[in-house]
């Protein structure tokens, strides 16, 4: 676990955050999971958060990610499936086909904390992903 300092305190704080395509389409292939694998580190770069691991399977994505105490869960979520959808239906519109109503994913969202002595467990579960 990454141990960090801020002004005024000490912070570990990670989260393991897994959601879904919608309809559980199995379209996280190919081009379509690189070019959202980017879009995700770049979100984080943006916001000012840490992918610790990311791996997807065909239809949902495990990341693992280290975020400040000033962060709010919710609006990371919001941004990476919101962001990642508009521009994977910019890059292939193709998928839009695919799923019904041209949403991307589905509304709902797992997310769990993680602790120093499951983070190893739970890395090695993201990286064995797809497999």
């Amino acid at each position: 676990m990454i141990i960090s300092k801020g002004r005024g305190y000490v912070y570990g704080i990670e989260y393991h955050v897994v959601f879904c395509v919608k309809y559980r389409k199995k379209i996280l292939i190919d081009k379509v999971k690189d070019s959202l694998l980017q879009i995700f580190i770049l979100l984080s770069q943006e916001m000012d958060f840490k992918i610790m691991e990311i791996n997807t399977d065909l239809d949902h994505v495990h990341l693992l990610i280290s975020c400040k105490p000033q962060h709010y869960i919710p609006t990371i979520v919001k941004r990476l499936k919101g962001t990642s959808a508009r521009l994977l239906f910019k890059l292939y519109p193709e998928l839009k086909q695919q799923l019904y109503g041209g949403h991307l994913w589905n509304h709902s969202y797992f997310i769990a904390t993680v602790s120093d002595t499951l983070e190893e467990n739970i890395k090695e579960y993201i990286s064995n992903q797809g497999k």
